[in-house]
């Protein structure tokens, strides 16, 4: 063991070393295929209450027929160094696939490209919510401390050329909604996109707020500001999504994944006579958490649950599942039809102040990885998801998404299906500045001996606080 320390430490010290150099390059490392790269998203800025909501087109990400194992980000600053969501609350991150016609002039971010035109094509996911949710990858304040990857021998695969329309050509863009609560009145309550403290009575497209909307997406887009508490003044500073992608070269030994998001909140508005079931999913996202009051006036281990019965056209066996919930969130639960539990994905709350333990938020979900062929799913079979929170406060925007990747096979006894330790060789290749390649080592060390620890308190967490 102290000789297994020795070596990482003597790693470490080797590549920060050459990465201080002027010229230094970032590192794809590789064994037995497997690679990874680190990227940086576009700049974007930030002061005291401002809110970023952009969407990025055409950022890096591994070219070819590949199939994805892992995709990890997290905020971090000009210099390298992770920013804790008590400065920066990462309200999500989401990276869609499209096509883009060759030739084609793309702008950098939040431009109206028309992707219902025949320029531009979005890929989606197999899930139900394609037209609010249809992303591929995506996290919130969790990011830092959930298991995102896709055991052996699955993959999710991209790249395909078969895939591709004639003309076309495959890219990937991501959207970062980030708020920063350096200095502002209520914490709590800009993360929960209350709109009293974002003074806004429209929403980004005009619209006109209604009485009852306290607080959610609507109130916290692009561009606003969060109220400042007077007097407080801090730097403008510049932030990246930094993240690192893994994957493996496509061949006949990995197994394709479906990937399906799942709301608590979607509601069911066609029904089909020909098989009895509703067809057309509306996702709404988001949803508000009562408080509830004991008689005496306190509140103590109240619960909130909403819940809802999905039908899965096509079915096939969880191989990975994992839920996103918000500061509230005490955990979610997907079951069979039967009953069965398919996966239970609980948050895990930070108890500090540096970035991955940020106490008051969640900043980890438990991820589900079942042994191939234990969760099997029906074809037509009718899922419960449940999403529970803490209702001993009020809880505005909240969220209650399940994750989960389905394989049609099986793979054979004897197949590897866990996670590798990989052992990696170097190859270069250029990317970004600030030397990330360092910081990959570093966030993987951090994940290894990272302290998982609840908040106390009946609930499960603690309020933030200033």
């Amino acid at each position: 063991m102290a000789h297994c320390l020795q070596v990482w430490l003597l790693y470490l010290v080797t590549l920060l070393v050459a990465l201080n150099f002027p010229n230094s390059q970032a590192r794809v490392k590789k064994e037995n295929s497997v690679k990874s790269a680190v990227f940086l998203s576009p700049k974007f800025e930030h002061e005291p209450g401002s809110v970023v909501n952009q969407v990025y087109y055409n950022i890096d990400f591994p070219k070819g027929h590949i199939a994805v194992k892992n995709f990890y980000a997290e905020v971090v600053d000009e210099a390298g160094n992770p920013i804790p969501l008590h400065e920066t609350y990462l309200h999500h991150w989401v990276v869609n696939r499209y096509y883009q016609r060759k030739g084609v002039e793309v702008p950098k971010h939040n431009a109206n490209l028309g992707f219902q035109q025949s320029d531009f094509i979005l890929v989606n996911n197999d899930g139900p919510c394609q037209n609010v949710l249809g992303q591929y990858f995506g996290l919130g304040s969790e990011t830092r401390r959930t298991d995102t990857h896709v055991p052996d021998p699955y993959g999710i695969e991209v790249g395909n050329p078969a895939e591709i329309p004639p003309g076309y050509e495959e890219r990937w863009l991501m959207n970062v909604h980030a708020i920063d609560t350096r200095g502002v009145e209520d914490r709590l309550g800009c993360t929960e996109c209350r709109c009293d403290l974002y003074n806004v009575t429209v929403d980004e497209y005009g619209i006109p707020l209604s009485p009852d909307y306290a607080g959610g997406l609507r109130c916290c887009y692009d561009e606003t500001r969060c109220r400042v508490r007077e007097g407080f003044q801090s730097a403008r500073r510049g932030l990246y999504m930094r993240y690192i992608v893994t994957w493996v070269d496509w061949d006949a030994s990995v197994l394709p994944v479906r990937i399906y998001l799942l709301d608590v909140t979607d509601t069911w508005k066609k029904f089909d006579d020909s098989t009895g079931r509703d067809t057309t999913h509306h996702c709404l996202i988001e949803y508000d958490v009562e408080s509830c009051s004991a008689s005496d006036g306190t509140y103590d281990g109240c619960t909130d649950t909403k819940r809802v019965s999905l039908t899965m056209p096509t079915g096939g066996n969880v191989i990975y599942a994992v839920a996103h919930q918000h500061t509230g969130g005490i955990g979610s639960t997907l079951y069979g039809e039967d009953g069965r539990v398919i996966c239970s994905s609980i948050p895990t709350y930070g108890g500090g102040n540096e970035a991955g333990n940020e106490a008051g938020y969640i900043v980890g979900m438990s991820s589900c990885y079942p042994y191939p062929g234990s969760a099997k799913i029906s074809d037509g079979e009718t899922l419960v998801l449940v999403s529970n929170y803490s209702s001993g406060r009020r809880h505005t925007g909240v969220m209650g998404i399940f994750y989960i990747l389905v394989a049609d096979e099986t793979p054979r006894p004897n197949t590897f299906v866990h996670a590798p330790v990989e052992k990696h060789e170097e190859m270069t290749l250029p990317v970004s500045l600030f030397g990330v390649a360092l910081f990959g080592v570093a966030v993987a060390v951090a994940l290894v001996v990272a302290y998982h620890k609840r908040s106390e308190g009946e609930d499960g967490y603690q309020s933030i606080v200033m």
